[in-house]
């Protein structure tokens, strides 16, 4: 098997689940933070669902000096504009990994700022950290956001909590 195989295969079933995750979050609350410190739920949400695009921009260039970037958020009004986010991050991101060459991942890969290097290291180790990994640690984050909101979460490796009590209630209440 290519290495673009698995990656592609991980990234479909972990996308569907972020996906689940998204629908959840109620854009009425994009301000909203559980502490002083903590990033905006909109923030947060837009975040989870740009991160797979950092497949597709390792995959296509070598570097990254973000002191040269102009980045601006645009975060999502509807819970519709988010998923449609995820889905076009991850369409771009599936397009890069479905065209790639086991050789490609081999490939070294700079994030810097200006003259400071912050790491240099093979595409398929940014691919595995600063994509997926910072991926999932973001959309575990939110699961919190949502749960101290009062909001199901959905399961991502199986039933969660929740869907497990309306599993339960369902049968308690058909018998």
């Amino acid at each position: 098997m290519s290495m673009n195989q698995g990656l592609i295969a991980e990234l479909k079933m972990e996308a569907a689940s972020t996906k689940k995750m998204l629908e959840r979050v109620p854009t009425d609350k994009n301000d909203w933070k559980p502490h002083a410190k903590s990033m905006k739920m909109g923030n947060l949400a837009n975040h989870v669902a740009e991160l797979p695009g950092w497949i597709a921009m390792t995959m296509a260039t070598d570097e990254l000096d973000l002191s040269t970037m102009d980045y601006k958020p645009t975060i999502p009004t509807s819970t519709a504009e988010l998923v449609s986010k995820l889905d076009d991050n991850v369409n771009k991101a599936l397009a890069s990994l479905e065209s790639a060459k086991d050789e490609d991942f081999g490939k070294m890969w700079t994030l810097r700022n200006g003259a400071h290097t912050i790491f240099t290291m093979p595409k398929i180790a940014v691919i595995r950290s600063m994509a997926y990994s910072h991926h999932y640690h973001h959309r575990g984050q939110l699961s919190v956001y949502l749960r101290l909101l009062d909001i199901p979460i959905p399961g991502m490796y199986g039933p969660s909590y929740d869907e497990m009590n309306v599993v339960a209630e369902e049968v308690a209440s058909a018998n």
